[in-house]
């Protein structure tokens, strides 16, 4: 940063000020002094011309007025921001808060507590809380009405400091003596806070300032140090928090009466005097720091003692109380900033986020880009690319590919100029002072520097960058040590160890072009190096502490800033009138108060210079008249400096006006326009001729051509080397008409809707669309075209209506392009319009169009598919012959059934692996529902049934509900009767000999399939669901009081031992005979019971017993001996049982199942509208 004095006001008759406050958002100043002075002011900026604006506009004071109530000298001033409030206190313990009124300042309030003097005023954050210290030890903290919150009376200490922290929480009170208490927001005390920058001093000390930034700006980084505490021998710290251990402390060495935290906590202003080294006086300075703690400026005010300081609510301004004075100084702030590629990079921070936002703001288009970077140190700019300086934040989880970055401090990312990222390394070289050239990035510390050959691949992907990127360090990465001497042999090593060795003289600053590196040290040495290959060449002196250096364009010169704003040069490469080059010196050129400055970048004798809210231009150190502004300079080229006014802009970052990029001509451009303008061309060129610069010679060769001076235009063109222009002027050479040759030119001179109105004069309408077509005004050629007619023009407006198709497809406004894609007949664009718009119908309608294999079939086919649509994909492809891409959509879509239909109509065999194999990659997974219907899809019935099958018995084997279990024994049925279906219809097809080779040879291979294992599943396919049915119906008869009916199914179930477990067959069984006396049954039931080779013999121990108890009681005799001898086991022959009762159907006529082939009494399936065991809808 550089600041510098830039205003002083006089208070009337002497009366010396006490303090002073600047209002942050309305912009008021309040000073306070003897004999009861309060003064209000306002500096206001009044002026019609954009480019004065910010520090550079003349200030006048808007507002001076005399406030009166006070009669003792005005001891401390505050102001309420959010409430437009002012608190003022004077030596009397007068306190009276003032407010705004049409434009003039009135008393609110008034209190005196008339027993001691305020010490220290502090509104909280928000504005809505003040509290009061008084010498004698008394506190309170009241309202922003007016009201009192609480009260406090301190025995036994003397306040003279009060702060808020930022959550309003918690009070700091500073004591006379130096200790620092810290107490909650209710007066309760909690602690008393350790100041460690008092160690080893000795005798009386006093509190010269405390002040807690409230972060309503942001922070620099986050955890930034924000609490200032400040003594009067000079001795400060900085904390994060008020509990902090490690403070940062420092001695200022001078007599502090005052400290400030500017508006966003970057800067700390620390006011005082110090005893000058030449003079036994005291000298009034300023100095600034950063938070933490690291020493920016120093700034030397006249007067006898300073009284007080305060920042201007921007940040830019400051205001200082010495004697019967206000001065004020100018700020120009280290913005972290950067310009390239008509890109002005700027970073700021903000409250509601940890991170700088970084804004890529594109000053031609007026477009910004976002991009949010944490810890980022600074911004510099080459060329089309930026690199961003960064702290690595250690807690941060790395990524696969940031693996360098293990271990290391900092970044180097390296971005185009809309923020995306091209590469970056990780050093632990701290980045204090970075440059670049169109080749190298340097990054510098205090100690060693660390050199980068960065690559940039246009046309790569970002895989590849990403492969470019990791490629060998060697050669491309290396470190240096300041007091290193290469040799330039390349032996430089990228050993980041030696940026960790002392040295006695450290590094203050560096500058690079493409083959010299300079760099400076803070004893004046200036130490050049060639570059690519890093070699010491020599060593210089200067008699000054440099801060900036700057090359210009042929590293013939080096500009030198000191840290005190004196610009100097220094001629690294001086050659005499023969050529030869002799020892370097230093010009006899000197100016104060610089902070800025740039060469130009194609005249190594041409640069600008920024000197307090001047510019000057300066042609072999020859100034110009300086120009008013106080932005910082962009780019110099083509006579042309171009600047931006970042103080404007940061005001409202998020929103950039293209009002703050301002463009100054340098003198001999504006003369020669002048000429050209007033005088005439021969004078002009004359002029031109003495003074040659290219931008000259095309400003002359334009105005040649305005007057159609064909043959001064082209000798001027030669002269700046513009080949298009040449050959321009040739081509007008051969046109004869004047009006022709005037609209030629129009054209050249971008004035198109005059060009275009001549060739229509001149009836040249071809012309006038040409032209047009060349500037892409579709909309205009449409117009054109329609105003005539001609043998091209249906190929023109077909032409015309594609591209504005096109137009608004870009923007992705798809239902205007298809209005014009329909007249221009693109129905390739078409139907990407369609599909944009979901509009598959028009799609379908497109295809069906089309002619038959057209080579747009196959991509509508394929949208068709990414949206599911299986019909219309498949006829797309089929349409264009791709029967394969037909089948692989089926079952991609999982429509097997139309895929294998697809399959056997175009003769394909690789339809039944792949049903396999897809199978298979559903049954690893366990998906066995998903391969059942898979194969149900596909026809496959067999397959899918023995799947169903090992479900249904896995499924009863875990004992699951039996109705759960008797219904997927009941679909693997149905699959079987689907496949006995199929096959009927497959030996129709044989014998009627109707059918294609391919169905016959897939009934073949299904029948292959059906081996001996599988007779079971396809003869007795209900066996299954029989016995569950079978099963669930003793049960539900027995829990009816059906208790024979019962018995009598239970009886069925001992043809059914394969499937359900014989253990729950005769325990059914038991129970249902016992519960019908039937007790010859229940005999039987339990000697199998007790048989059973599968029962533990607990278990069997246990039924005997049950047994004995039974048929003690009861004789094992059938009541209804003759129907149960009559009722058959098992075998051949066996009479048809109804699925209904359970009973043996004796009648003639009985009713059959369609489906399952299964019967009943008519009478009983009456009751019915499904079949009770496959629960088909009944016939």
């Amino acid at each position: 940063m550089f600041i510098y004095l830039s205003k002083k006001i006089a208070i009337p008759n002497n009366i010396r000020l006490k303090c002073v406050s600047w209002n942050k958002d309305q912009g008021f100043i309040a000073c306070g002094g003897e004999d009861g002075l309060l003064k209000v002011l306002k500096l206001e900026t009044q002026t019609d011309d954009n480019k004065l604006k910010g520090l550079a506009a003349p200030s006048n004071l808007s507002m001076n007025q005399t406030l009166d109530g006070h009669s003792g000298a005005v001891q401390v001033v505050t102001w309420n921001e959010q409430y437009q409030k002012l608190t003022t206190s004077d030596q009397n313990g007068l306190i009276i808060v003032w407010i705004l009124y049409k434009g003039s300042w009135y008393e609110e309030m008034i209190n005196n507590r008339n027993k001691s003097v305020v010490r220290s005023m502090s509104w909280n954050a928000d504005g809505q809380k003040i509290c009061i210290v008084y010498e004698d030890g008394a506190v309170i903290v009241g309202s922003v009405d007016g009201n009192r919150i609480w009260g406090k009376e301190l025995k036994g200490i003397q306040l003279c400091h009060v702060a808020w922290s930022p959550d309003s929480r918690n009070l700091l009170f500073g004591m006379a003596n130096g200790e620092i208490h810290i107490y909650d927001n209710q007066g309760n005390f909690i602690m008393k806070m350790a100041v460690n920058c008092l160690t080893n001093v000795t005798g009386a000390v006093s509190i010269a300032g405390i002040h807690w930034y409230s972060g309503t700006e942001g922070y620099v980084e986050p955890d930034c140090p924000c609490l200032m505490i400040c003594f009067d021998n000079g001795r400060c710290q900085i904390m994060r928090h008020e509990h902090e251990e490690n403070p940062i402390s420092f001695d200022t060495g001078m007599n502090v009466v005052g400290v400030q935290w500017n508006h966003c906590g970057s800067v700390l202003a620390i006011a005082g005097s110090q005893k000058a080294a030449t003079e036994d006086k005291d000298v009034n300075v300023v100095q600034f720091y950063t938070p933490f703690g690291e020493h920016l400026r120093t700034l030397k005010v006249p007067g006898k003692q300073m009284a007080a300081v305060s920042w201007e609510g921007g940040g830019l301004r400051i205001a200082l109380a010495v004697d019967s004075f206000i001065y004020f100084a100018n700020i120009r702030p280290n913005y972290k900033w950067g310009y390239c590629c008509n890109t002005v990079v700027y970073a700021y921070t903000r409250p509601d986020r940890p991170e700088y936002c970084v804004i890529f703001w594109d000053t031609k288009n007026n477009e910004k880009h976002v991009k949010y970077v944490k810890s980022l140190l600074s911004i510099t700019t080459f060329g089309d690319f930026c690199i961003l300086a960064t702290k690595v934040d250690e807690n941060a989880p790395q990524e696969e590919n940031e693996t360098d970055s293990v271990g290391s401090s900092y970044a180097l990312v390296l971005c185009n100029s809309i923020g995306t990222p091209l590469d970056s390394k990780y050093i632990d070289v701290e980045p204090l002072f970075v440059t670049m050239t169109k080749t190298h990035v340097i990054a510098a510390s205090k100690l060693a520097f660390y050199i980068w050959q960065y690559r940039v691949a246009k046309k790569l992907t970002a895989l590849e960058i990403n492969q470019v990127a990791r490629t060998k360090k060697e050669g491309r990465e290396r470190v240096y040590h300041i007091d290193d001497t290469p040799l330039g042999s390349g032996d430089g090593t990228c050993d980041f160890s030696k940026s960790f060795c002392a040295t006695r003289d450290p590094i203050c600053c560096i500058t690079a072009s493409d083959k010299t590196l300079i760099v400076g040290r803070e004893s004046g040495t200036i130490q050049k190096y060639s570059l690519p290959n890093v070699g010491l060449i020599q060593k210089y002196a200067v008699n000054c502490r440099a801060y900036q250096l700057s090359l210009n364009c042929n590293s013939s010169r080096l500009a030198i800033i000191d840290i005190t704003g004196v610009l100097t040069f220094f001629d690294l490469e001086r050659r005499d009138n023969s050529g030869q080059q002799v020892t370097s010196e230093q010009p006899k050129f000197e100016r104060k108060d610089v902070w800025d400055m740039k060469w130009a970048n194609d005249n190594p004798d041409l640069f600008a210079m920024m000197e307090k809210t001047r510019m000057y231009v300066f042609r072999n150190l020859d100034p110009e008249e300086p120009i008013q502004t106080s932005g910082y300079i962009c780019n110099f080229e083509d006579l042309e400096i171009k600047s931006v006014l970042l103080d404007e802009i940061l005001k409202d970052p998020e929103h950039p006006n293209k009002d703050y990029v301002i463009n100054f001509e340098i003198r001999s451009l504006r003369d020669s326009r002048a000429l050209i303008e007033k005088v005439g061309i021969e004078e002009a060129s004359q002029f031109i001729e003495d003074n040659p610069h290219p931008r000259l010679w095309r400003l002359l060769a334009e105005a040649a051509l305005e007057k159609l001076d064909l043959k001064t235009a082209e000798q001027a063109f030669v002269r700046c080397k513009d080949y298009q222009g040449i050959q321009f002027v040739k081509r007008l050479g051969n046109l004869q008409s004047e009006s022709m040759k005037t609209a030629e030119i129009a054209a050249y001179f971008g004035r198109f809707e005059e060009a275009e109105r001549m060739y229509l004069d001149m009836d040249r309408r071809d012309l006038a669309i040409s032209l047009r077509i060349k500037l892409g005004d579709w909309f205009r050629v449409l117009q054109l075209l329609k105003t005539g007619s001609g043998d091209a023009d249906d190929t023109l407006l077909e032409q015309a209506y594609n591209a504005i198709g096109d137009y608004f497809a870009d923007r992705q406004k798809w239902v205007n392009a298809v209005q014009y894609y329909i007249q221009g007949q693109n129905q390739e664009r078409l139907a990407e319009c369609c599909y944009m718009l979901e509009d598959y119908e028009g799609l379908e309608k497109i295809a069906n169009s089309l002619p038959e294999n057209n080579k747009l079939l196959p991509d509508i086919a394929h949208m068709f598919v990414t949206v599911g649509m299986c019909e219309q994909a498949v006829g797309a492809y089929l349409k264009c012959n791709q029967p394969k891409a037909a089948v692989d959509t089926c079952v991609h879509l999982n429509q097997w059934n139309k895929a294998i239909e697809l399959a056997k109509n175009h003769n394909m065999k690789e339809i039944g692996p792949l049903l396999a194999k897809y199978a298979s990659h559903l049954l690893e997974k366990n998906k066995i529902l998903d391969a059942i219907e898979l194969y149900r899809k596909a026809h496959n019935f067999l397959d899918a049934a023995r799947l169903m099958f090992k479900v249904a018995d896995d499924e009863a084997k875990k004992k699951t509900k039996p109705l759960r279990v008797k219904k997927l024994y009941v679909l693997a049925a149905l699959l079987v009767e689907d496949y006995h279906e199929q096959m009927k219809n497959t030996q129709r097809g044989k014998i009627k000999g109707k059918k294609s080779e391919a169905t016959s040879s897939l009934a073949g291979l299904l029948e292959e399939d059906a081996s001996s294992s599988d007779n079971r599943i396809i003869d007795l396919p209900w066996r299954g669901a029989e016995a569950y049915h079978f099963f669930l119906l003793a049960q539900r008869q027995l829990y009816e009081g059906y208790v024979d009916a019962a018995m009598r199914t239970a009886l069925h179930l001992r043809d059914y031992e394969d499937i359900i477990p014989p253990v729950e067959i005769y325990c059914l069984l038991a129970l249902c005979a016992c519960t019908n006396r039937a007790f010859g049954t229940c005999s039987k039931a339990f000697i199998h019971l007790e048989s059973l080779e599968s029962i533990s013999p607990d278990q069997r121990q246990l039924y005997e017993d049950l047994a004995l108890e039974i048929f003690t009681r009861h004789s094992p005799k059938d009541n209804k001996k003759s129907d149960l001898d009559s009722f058959p086991e098992s075998g051949e022959g066996k009479l048809p049982t109804c699925i209904v009762t359970g009973r043996q159907i004796t009648d003639y006529q009985f009713w059959m199942c369609s489906t399952c082939k299964h019967s009943a009494q008519e009478q009983q399936i009456n009751k019915f509208s499904f079949c009770p065991l496959c629960h088909s809808p009944l016939v």
